[in-house]
């Protein structure tokens, strides 16, 4: 790399490139004379839009771990990442997240297929209706929220997903067969923000009905922990509200040692110069649930997170986290 250009890896999902496109529109705008070239990557995750992400290595395998060899190879100085997607209970040798971005919307949004009406979505308490996501922590909320709907497999990026929904496709399972057509779709508002597709939106959920996952909303650039050139133009564009919430819910997961089949859920606040961090373990019927919250020092939000998370170890979460743990990876 020359000291005037950075090579930053994505994935080539349209939500992925939109926030790729945010991260280079503000290093050119902190760095003028930066040129910067955004290099599109199919993960396996991206590939495989029937299996479970488990059978990748969790989210972590499924779309961040070729991104990070390229890095690590030196084909690129940094990676953009939706930070949820960044596994918490593992450790990455010799990377470093430098920049995060100012947090999006946190919380979860309802979608619904064209012609159903969140009236009778609500009048009905859900029943008969198929709702789908790929993810535990919605799944399990849903069961909790909703009891008497079917929370099915859906998977796909997020523009896709809702094709899938409008079109009334069917989706495959891991193990053979089918399941659909949905009729529902929970998803992340700030992915729907950042497709231009809020208008979609029946119901937003709000962050106490259905706590987000942790890092939710927060776009992350990591790049190599001794590459001091990138780390001094990724530094101009972190936002520091943004770092001091997700090292506080990062830290709740890294205290569970939270694996990618896990319901965690995690949102931090600022409030002044105090930080609010509520955290959740849901088991996968929805039935069993934890949640505990504090408040500590924005200034250490590692203190604050490792202190919710003995919270809810003490609560009994290393059970319920244990009974979702898979075999093997």
């Amino acid at each position: 790399m020359s000291e005037q250009g950075l090579r930053i890896g994505t994935r080539k999902s349209v939500m992925a490139l939109a926030q790729t496109d945010e991260v280079a529109r503000l290093l050119r705008a902190a760095n003028p004379a930066l040129a910067v070239e955004i290099v599109r990557f199919e993960t396996r995750g991206d590939q495989d839009q029937t299996s479970k992400l488990l059978r990748h290595g969790g989210k972590g395998g499924a779309f961040v771990a070729e991104i990070r060899e390229a890095m690590r190879a030196g084909e690129l100085q940094a990676a953009m990442h939706s930070l949820k997607d960044v596994p918490g209970n593992e450790e990455t040798p010799g990377l470093i997240i430098a920049a995060t971005l100012p947090r999006d919307a946190a919380n979860d949004s309802l979608v619904l297929r064209p012609g159903l009406s969140l009236e009778t979505f609500r009048a009905q308490h859900g029943k008969g209706f198929k709702i789908g996501t790929n993810a535990v922590r919605r799944a399990a909320y849903l069961r909790r929220l909703f009891p008497e709907a079917t929370v099915i497999h859906y998977r796909g990026a997020a523009d896709t997903r809702v094709a899938k929904l409008d079109r009334g496709d069917m989706q495959r399972l891991p193990g053979g067969g089918d399941v659909g057509p949905a009729d529902a779709l929970v998803m992340a508002r700030s992915g729907l923000e950042r497709i231009w597709m809020t208008s979609r939106i029946a119901h937003d959920f709000s962050v106490a009905e259905m706590l987000p996952a942790v890092g939710q909303g927060i776009v992350a650039v990591e790049c190599v922990e001794q590459d001091w050139v990138t780390r001094g133009y990724l530094a101009k564009i972190d936002n520091m509200p943004s770092r001091l919430c997700a090292e506080a819910e990062r830290e709740v997961l890294w205290v569970l040692n939270g694996h990618c089949n896990s319901p965690i859920a995690g949102h931090a606040t600022l409030d002044g110069d105090e930080m609010i961090l509520t955290a959740s373990v849901l088991d996968e019927t929805g039935d069993k649930f934890i949640e505990t919250s504090r408040r500590g020092a924005a200034g250490r939000p590692r203190e604050l997170g490792r202190a919710v998370g003995l919270d809810l170890l003490e609560k009994g979460a290393a059970e319920i986290i244990a009974r979702t743990r898979p075999d093997e990876h």
